[in-house]
């Protein structure tokens, strides 16, 4: 009989964009978004064949002030503002000419973020934020949007909300991401059944929810595994019931919303005949483990910032600064991120008011239109895939182009 394994350190929450910092993710309540279609493919690497993402600094020396609010004086969410408010500003260093950023910080209470931004809106000429769920959605029920606004999360009900004319909505979310996935999984296997392994964490449901929901809109059929894990290890017997059940009856793919580790379980488990796909839970990280052959193979999408480190248009910007103690989460990392698009964003909404336009941003492809006079937002993350025991873009260089 093997000795027991020994136990493993709990792991924080998986997926949520800001590990260990409640209340700012970006979760779906479940139903078909009312946005911009997904596309089938996701993006494929930032394109070298473009002009400079920003636009031009202004002519008329018109000055344009931004009010970057954030929940700086939060014990639980101040840790991911400064963050944040780090990327936001480490752009707005390299493209400040003509923009003048005020930082504006605020509490958790609701009423000290509405009063905020209120007077917000009556200063800047842009707002960006709220960052808090529950600010953003107190927010979108105001009558306080009269300029542009930048949230940097999705309001409850996201998919019920109505949205006031002035207000993009750019948070990461998880959920997007898995019907991207989806959408790229069944152009690239179409007409395969699906099948979906999670661990049964409330973040693995919503994405397992989300790859379901949209895999069936894509027509395709999908079935459900939910399996145990205990201190984030998988079940043994139920890891030789499934290599069984697949062996007998195989899926055209396997969609994982799991973590890094337990993937790589998985993939000891099962091997690697299957095509397997998940979301950047699968990617913890350089330096975090899950590194080795096992995962080679496995498609993922995630941000720019996280898989092309190497690329021109993500070296411009400065790495976060790390703690004394311990390397910043990946998930903290892709905030940072977010803060640098969200200046690139507001800035290029100040420059063509009302016009649509596209950036490569360091969270991926992103585009703003107008739809009836209500602003539109639509992220396309990068395709990676695990190559030599690391995740980089996919298709990999070598690859030869689909005829």
């Amino acid at each position: 009989m093997p000795p027991p394994r020994p136990p493993r350190p709990p792991a924080p929450e998986p997926v949520t964009f800001a590990v260990a910092v409640p209340n700012i993710t970006s979760y779906d309540e479940g139903g078909t978004p009312n946005v911009a279609p997904i596309p089938n493919k996701p993006a494929t690497g930032i394109r070298q064949d473009m002009p400079p993402a920003t636009a031009p600094a202004p002519s008329d020396g018109q000055q344009h002030h931004i009010g970057l609010l954030l929940p700086l004086r939060s014990e639980t969410l101040g840790p991911a503002a400064e963050l944040l408010r780090a990327g936001f500003m480490a752009a707005y260093e390299r493209d400040r000419s003509g923009f003048e950023v005020s930082v504006i910080d605020t509490g958790d209470a609701t009423s000290d973020v509405l009063n905020t931004f209120a007077q917000a809106q009556r200063e800047q000429d842009i707002v960006v934020g709220p960052l808090a769920r529950s600010a953003v959605t107190a927010v979108v029920n105001s009558d306080l949007v009269t300029k542009p606004t930048i949230a940097l999360n999705h309001p409850d009900n996201r998919d019920e909300a109505r949205l006031p004319a002035k207000l993009l909505v750019i948070g990461l979310s998880i959920e997007a991401e898995a019907r991207q996935v989806a959408a790229w999984a069944a152009s690239e296997q179409p007409g395969a059944s699906a099948l979906i392994l999670s661990a049964g964490a409330p973040s693995q449901r919503r994405i397992s929810t989300a790859f379901k929901q949209e895999w069936l809109r894509q027509g395709g059929k999908v079935d459900v595994v939910e399996l145990s894990a205990v201190n984030g290890y998988l079940s043994d017997a139920e890891m030789v019931q499934l290599r069984a059940r697949l062996a007998a009856t195989p899926p055209g793919l396997l969609f994982a919303a799991l973590d890094a580790d337990q993937a790589r379980q998985l993939r000891v488990a099962i091997g690697s005949d299957l095509p397997l796909y998940g979301t950047s839970s699968l990617n913890p990280g350089a330096g975090r483990g899950a590194s080795g052959p096992e995962l080679d193979g496995v498609r993922l999408l995630d941000l720019p910032w996280q898989v092309q480190r190497d690329h021109p248009q993500v070296m411009v910007y400065p790495q976060p600064p790390q703690p004394n103690d311990r390397r910043l989460t990946a998930d903290m990392e892709r905030l940072y991120a977010l803060g640098i698009d969200a200046f690139r964003v507001a800035r290029e909404v100040a420059l063509r008011p009302g016009a649509p336009f596209t950036l490569d941003g360091v969270t991926g492809r992103l585009s703003v239109r107008s739809d009836a006079g209500q602003l539109r937002f639509e992220r396309t993350e990068q395709a990676a895939s695990y190559q030599n025991g690391a995740v980089a873009v996919w298709p990999p260089a070598n690859t030869p182009p689909a005829q």
